[in-house]
Parts: structure tokens; sequence; C-alpha cells
């Protein structure tokens, strides 16, 4: 059967992308577990958690998109047995990381004054600020994760940062519960308890995987001339890395306008929004960890050469894809009413109505989130595979126009209509989605027929 040449590599795939997704769900984790928490104490905070993570979210994409150029590098030279560009990948990656994560804390400190000017509530601007003080300094530590992160899975060892991550998770609950809330004699410090929490988390998650991974020898003897920067791997980085990390801002940033839109419409809309975006999320990475599987793969048969098979296997991750995204479709559209109690407390009788219009609204934008999970896997998953042939220019220009030219206009114009507000600016999102999904795939298909052929 025909069929079976890609249903045969589901269970290798799933093995290589089970880790990855959890480690990256320990990101999302963390901001659901934040607004879980934060939610408890009433809308306002819960919409300022929201305001202040839409600009780290955006920092955050620039590095995490950059840093994930280091996995199709380390793939392609561990399929060719070359150990000495292993090390350099391995220390120059670091080293860019660490520089630019303290570039985008440096950056987002001095862009906090522009909260002020996107026409959001004075009260969640006031609780935004210093909650994204804490939590824009933990961008470092994450990014020093992120370059350990990206060389393990590069090696196909995946399954150190998903160790480190969940730990990170129980010290992030362990520490919001108690700050937030004032336990065991601490003072209750509210959201900026949580922003601690954030904060001591991703320490802790890059301590955890640096030691799990010198414990079992994978950067053993690697950081020997650890400093000497490799002009030839930094380029190659940087020339992968700069193109992916504006791949991620197109998308990152048009799911940050849907924020700031909808936090136009008041501070009930803007709390339904973020926990519309909080599983939206959630599921945006398990479709993330398969397409980090393809590019390993992809970067694997790319080494050797071997574009036929480099084919099958990314069609198999992608077919994949679709059988999770069918799952999470159906699974959000039947739990839709039930979904959005987990975020509020509904017995908090000073904001009984707020909260009822929040479960509301949050209950109808679930209807369009079902529908684009399909759309979501398919260009994540293409963007893994292309990216591990290191083709990454052609998709940020895809990427941008499908964005930005197609689906921020649709937000932008129906979200002002009063018919359809909130809906009117998912209905862009999935529009966005849809065009990028579609020309991706005919991207990949042209480009991997004309290296068979060659």
């Amino acid at each position: 059967m025909v069929l079976s040449r890609y249903y045969k590599e589901f269970n290798y795939n799933l093995k290589l992308s089970f880790p990855i997704i959890i480690g990256l769900l320990g990101h999302t984790i963390v901001g659901i577990v934040d607004n879980i928490m934060v939610g408890k104490l009433d809308p306002d905070n819960l919409a300022a958690v929201s305001l202040g993570n839409s600009f780290l979210f955006i920092a955050m994409s620039i590095g995490i998109g950059f840093s994930a150029a280091i996995t199709p590098v380390v793939a392609e030279a561990d399929s060719q047995n070359n150990s000495d560009r292993l090390r350099k990948a391995f220390s120059n990656g670091f080293l860019l990381c660490l520089f630019l994560g303290f570039f985008l804390f440096i950056s987002i400190l001095i862009c906090k004054p522009l909260l002020k000017l996107l026409g959001q509530p004075q009260i969640i601007v006031e609780l935004a600020i210093p909650y994204l003080d804490i939590v824009a300094f933990s961008l470092i530590p994450l990014l020093m994760f992120q370059a350990l992160k990206q060389y393990s899975d590069g090696l196909s060892m995946t399954s150190y940062s998903m160790y480190a991550t969940i730990f990170a998770n129980l010290i992030n609950i362990l520490v919001n519960y108690v700050l937030i809330f004032g336990k065991f004699g601490f003072p209750q410090l509210g959201i900026i308890g949580a922003a601690i929490g954030t904060l001591v988390s991703r320490i802790m998650m890059f301590i955890v995987l640096i030691l799990l991974l010198k414990k079992n020898k994978i950067i053993k003897n690697i950081t020997k001339r650890f400093f000497l920067i490799n002009k030839k791997i930094v380029t190659n980085i940087i020339s992968l890395g700069f193109p992916t990390s504006l791949q991620m801002l197109f998308e990152v940033g048009i799911f940050t306008s849907a924020i700031w839109l909808s936090g136009l419409l008041g501070e009930v809309t803007q709390s339904a929004n973020q926990i519309v975006l909080n599983v939206s999320s959630f599921t945006f990475m398990v479709a993330s960890g398969l397409g980090l599987s393809a590019s390993i793969r992809a970067g694997n048969q790319k080494g050797l050469n071997n574009y036929a098979e480099l084919k099958r296997i990314s069609l198999s991750i992608l077919f994949l894809g679709l059988i999770f995204g069918l799952i999470f479709s159906l699974l959000i559209f039947y739990m839709r009413g039930f979904i959005p109690y987990l975020f509020v407390d509904i017995e908090d009788i000073n904001n009984f109505q707020k909260n009822l219009s929040i479960i509301s609204k949050a209950s109808k934008l679930f209807i369009i989130v079902a529908l684009f999970q399909l759309f979501d896997s398919a260009q994540v998953i293409i963007l893994g595979a292309l990216r591990g042939m290191q083709d990454v220019i052609i998709p940020t220009i895809i990427i941008f126009i499908s964005y930005w030219f197609i689906g921020f206009p649709i937000s932008y114009y129906f979200g002002s209509f009063d018919q359809f507000k909130e809906m009117g600016i998912w209905f862009g999102l999935l529009t966005g989605l849809l065009f990028t999904s579609v020309f991706l795939y005919l991207r990949f298909n042209q480009l991997v027929n004309q290296k068979i052929r060659k």
C-alpha cells in the first residue's frame, strides 16, 4: 500500500517528537499556569498579564526562532560525523543566543513606554509594567536554555530538554502558588509573584539542562576553545537564524496584534482573547514539536544528499500532524463551553457578570480556533521541513505576505464592525493561516522535486 510508506515512520517520528513537544509545551504551560492562577484574582490582572506577555512573546519569538537555526546545522553535521563542525556549532550558537538574550531584554525595557500608547485601559497598563520588568529578564536564561536545547535536538537527543522543562514547570507552579496568593508566610504579590515564578523557573530550566548534558557527556570536551568565533559557522547560523526569527516574529506578531485589537474593545474582550490564545498556543506547540522533528530529519537527509527520502519522511510527519490537528479541532469544538471556566473564578461575586461575559466571548472564539487547527499544524510542519533543507528566504516572504498583507487587514477591518468585533479579529488570523499553509506546501513540493530531479 502506498500510504504505508508514510505510516511506517509514525512510530519513530513520535519517539523523536514527544520529548520536543513536552519541552515546547513547558514554555507555554508556564504562561498558562500564570494565567490560570492570576485569573483567580480578577479580570483586570488577567488582562494585565495578557498585555505584558504580548510584548514578551514578540521578543521570545525572535529569540526562539533564531535559536532554531542551530538544529539543522547540527543535524547536517551529525549525519556527516563532523565532530569539529559540531563543536563550533555548539559554542558559536550558544554565544549568539546569549548575546541575543541580553539584546532582547534591553530592547523590551526601552520599548516599555509603548504600552501607554496602545489605547489600553490605564489600570491594565499600570499593572502590566512591573510584571513586564521582571519577566523580560527571564529572556536571558531562556535563550541560554534554547541554545543547549537546539543543539541536543539536532543530535536527535530530545529527552533531556523535556526533563528540564518538566522540572521548571513544577518550580513555577510552586513559586506562583506561594507568591501570588501569599502562602506559608510570604507576602501576597499578585502578578508580580507570577513574574518571579517565571524568572526562577527559567533559570532552573537552564541549570538542569546543562547538568544533564554534562552528566551524559553530550557536551564533554565540546567547550574547548569555547570563545573562539568561527566566521563560517556564525554566518551560517545567522543566515538561517535571522529569517527564521522573522518567520516567528511575523506569526507571533499577528497574534499579538489580536491582543492589542481586542484590548481596544475592553478588558473583558482582552481577557477572553487571552484564554483562547493560551489554548491555541498549547496545540501549536504540539505541531511545532513535529515541525522541529521535520527539521531534524530533513537536515539529516540533506547531509546525506537523499532528497527522495527527505520528501517521504517530511510528508509522513505532515500526515501525523494533520491527525493531531483533527483531534484537537474536535476536542476544542466540543469543549468550548467548558474550557473558559478553568481561567476565571465564577464564584467571585464582585466580578460575576464580567466573568460570565468572558466565558461567553471565549466560547465563541473557540469555534474559529477549532477550524484553524489543521492549517496551523500543516504550516509549521512544512516550515520545519523547509528549514531542515536550509530554505528560509522564500518561506519568510510567504509568511509575511499571508499574515500581514492578507490576515491582518481582515482582522483590523472586521474587528471594528459591531456585528463581528473579536470574531472578526480571529477570522483574519484564520485566513492568514490558510494562505500560509497552502503556499508553504507549494514551495516545499517545488523545491524538493527540483532537488530530486538533480
